[in-house]
């Protein structure tokens, strides 16, 4: 399987030196190349009008915040191509057991997730994909500093968030991205998004929902500016109420495994509203 995959990235590389596709036709071109199951989550998540909306340019630096089993990875990785670097950021190592249901083994298999997750991206990427390094928040690196031009938070900040108050994981992973990012780099936020009316308590991430208020307001103490917004991740049918997780939804559908109705009425809804917000660090 990685001999395949490596032999797909290494055909997309050559394709895109013979013809000097634009961006557009670059990003057609790799998600066209993606698995049936990778292509199954297309019109959910939308990532051809995503990563463009965020301006993510093959030969840049990115860094993919929680690239978590690499649904994203594997698109970046050619997409930035061999001229350009990934670096994934994960969750600092002392920030999962406070989610109460990961295994001692899982636990510790991340005091060297830097590493093997690294190995693993490196080994699917084959020779002409992305340089590939890694960091835990928390522990990034001054030679990162100021050598990135964008990082995506797809989905990420609600867990910072929800720990911000048991450790301070929102702030710190902030001001790291601060220090990696070029002047004028750019932060690509997709994220679960609360209804207006819903209460703070309920919106603080532990439920995957944040607020765009909120969002907003965070991301503007930690000194970046907001460029735009985009609908092209929300999903009106997605109207959670006090009470309700985005793990309700597809693709998890947690709360309906031994309830075919409500799987059903689960599965029309379809995955979570999002908002998708642009911001850059000040030039």
């Amino acid at each position: 399987m990685k001999q395949l995959l490596g032999i797909k990235f290494v055909l997309l590389a050559v394709l895109f030196a013979l013809s000097s596709p634009s961006l557009a036709d670059r990003l057609e071109t790799v998600l066209a190349a993606q698995s049936g199951k990778v292509q199954a989550r297309y019109a959910a998540r939308h990532p051809h009008e995503t990563l463009e909306f965020f301006g993510i340019q093959p030969g840049t630096t990115v860094i993919e915040a929680f690239p978590g089993g690499g649904w994203y990875t594997d698109i970046l990785i050619p997409l930035l191509g061999n001229d350009g670097q990934l670096i994934g950021a994960d969750y600092a190592d002392d920030m999962y057991p406070k989610f109460n249901f990961y295994n001692d083994e899982y636990l510790a298999a991340k005091s060297t997730w830097a590493r093997t997750w690294t190995e693993s991206a490196v080994a699917r990427s084959g020779p002409n994909g992305a340089r590939i390094g890694a960091f835990p928040f928390g522990s990034m690196t001054s030679d990162v500093d100021g050598k990135v031009d964008s990082v995506l938070l797809i989905r990420a900040l609600h867990n910072l968030a929800r720990f911000q108050n048991n450790g301070a994981y929102l702030s710190i992973a902030l001001k790291e991205i601060y220090r990696a990012l070029k002047p004028g780099g750019a932060i690509g936020v997709v994220q679960h998004l609360a209804p207006k009316s819903a209460t703070d308590e309920w919106a603080n991430g532990s439920n995957g929902y944040l607020k765009k208020s909120f969002v907003l307001e965070t991301m503007k103490k930690a000194g970046f500016e907001f460029v735009a917004e985009s609908d092209v991740n929300l999903n009106p049918n997605d109207q959670p109420k006090e009470g309700d997780k985005v793990w309700r939804l597809p693709p998890v559908l947690a709360t309906s495994k031994n309830d075919p109705k409500l799987r059903a009425e689960l599965e029309a809804i379809g995955e979570t509203t999002r908002m998708t917000l642009l911001f850059r660090k000040p030039s």
